[in-house]
C-alpha cells in the first residue's frame, strides 16, 4: 500500500463524529439548546481538530514526497501527539521540536509520541520563540533534509479546508462555540461560516489579544467579518494552567453533561461558556453548538 493510499484510508474513510444533545438546569433556566460535536471520537490517536487540521497538510507532504515531518509544540502538545501517530500510520519519520526540558520526555504525551517513532528535540523557551524566524527554520530544514515543516498546532492555510468540512456535519444553529489556541480551527470555520451562524472562540491562553490577528492572517476575509468574536477572560491563568476550583468545576460539568473533558482546551472553554450563559451573554431561545476539539490524552499525568 502506498503512502497516499494509507492517507486515504486514514482520513477519507472516517465516519462523522457524533452529535450529542446536552441537558443541564442552567440551559433550561436560560431557555437555551446546546449540542456538542464529539470530535474527540474521530480517531483514537489523531484526536479532534488535529485530525481535521492535519488532513490536507499531510496529503501535501506526501504529494511533495516528503521524507519526514517536523513540527513544534510544548511538553503536553496534542499536535505533536497526533502528528507522531499520523507519521506512524503513514510510514513517515517525525521530529518534534519541544519547548522545555528533556525530563518532560517521561510524561504520557511525549512517551506516546516517542513510542510511535517521533524523535524529540528539546529547546529552550528563548530558542522556541524563534519558531517563525526564517533563518532558524532554514537551519532546521538543512539539518532535516527532505522533511516537511508544519507550524505549531498545525495551523497553516492547508489546515483550513479540513476544518471547514465540519460544517457538512452540523445542524443549523445560532452559535458555534470552540476553544482556541493557535487559531487554525477558528480560521477554518470562518472560511465557510453560514450567514445565520455566529462563531465564538474561547481563548485558552493568557494575554491572547494577538489571536485575532493570527486568525486574520490565516484567513484575511476574517478582518471584515462581523460574525465572530473571541472571549479572552476564561484562560484560567494561561495555557495548560487550571486553578483547583476550575479543575473541580470542569470535573463536575463533565459528570453533569455526560461528556469527557480535559482542563486545557474543551474543559476550559465549556467552563467559560457556562459562566457566560449564567451572566446572560447568550440570548434566550438560542441554539448553541460546542465543538469538542479532543485532546483528552492531556488529562493524564496530573496535567
Amino acid at each position: 500500500m502506498s503512502r497516499l493510499q494509507r492517507w486515504q484510508r486514514l482520513f477519507d474513510q472516517a465516519s462523522p463524529s457524533p452529535l450529542q444533545s446536552l441537558q443541564h438546569p442552567l440551559l433550561e433556566r436560560h431557555r437555551l439548546r446546546l449540542w456538542i460535536k464529539r470530535d474527540d471520537l474521530l480517531h483514537p490517536r489523531i484526536s479532534g481538530n488535529k485530525w481535521r487540521k492535519l488532513k490536507y497538510v499531510l496529503r501535501q507532504a506526501l504529494t511533495e514526497h516528503a521524507q519526514g515531518l517536523l513540527s513544534f509544540g510544548g511538553a503536553w502538545s496534542n499536535h505533536l501527539h497526533a502528528l507522531a501517530a499520523a507519521g506512524q500510520a503513514l510510514g513517515l519519520p517525525t521530529v518534534g521540536i519541544v519547548r522545555g526540558e528533556p525530563a518532560s520526555a517521561a510524561n504520557p504525551t511525549l512517551s506516546d509520541a516517542a513510542a510511535w517513532g517521533m524523535a524529540l528535540r528539546f529547546v529552550s523557551r528563548q530558542d522556541y520563540r524563534r519558531r517563525q524566524d526564517p533563518d532558524w527554520l532554514a537551519a532546521l530544514a538543512a539539518g532535516h533534509s527532505g522533511f516537511y515543516l508544519i507550524p505549531e498546532g498545525g495551523s497553516t492555510a492547508l489546515a483550513l479546508p479540513g476544518v471547514a468540512e465540519l460544517w457538512r456535519e452540523l445542524p443549523a444553529v445560532d452559535q458555534v462555540i470552540l476553544p482556541v489556541a493557535s487559531g487554525g480551527t477558528l480560521a477554518g470555520l470562518l472560511t465557510a461560516r453560514p450567514a445565520g451562524t455566529r462563531i465564538t472562540g474561547y481563548a485558552v491562553l493568557k494575554g491572547a489579544g494577538w489571536l485575532a490577528r493570527t486568525v486574520s492572517a490565516l484567513y484575511p476575509p476574517a478582518t471584515l467579518d462581523p460574525g465572530w468574536q473571541l472571549r479572552l477572560e476564561h484562560h484560567g491563568g494561561g495555557y495548560a494552567k487550571c486553578p483547583a476550583q476550575d479543575r473541580q468545576r470542569i470535573l463536575e460539568l463533565a459528570a453533569e453533561l455526560s461528556v469527557p473533558l480535559e482542563p486545557v482546551y474543551s474543559g476550559k472553554a465549556i467552563l467559560g461558556l457556562f459562566r457566560d450563559i449564567e451572566a446572560g451573554r447568550y440570548p434566550a431561545g438560542s441554539r448553541l453548538l460546542f465543538v469538542h476539539t479532543g485532546g483528552l490524552q492531556g488529562a493524564r499525568g496530573g496535567l
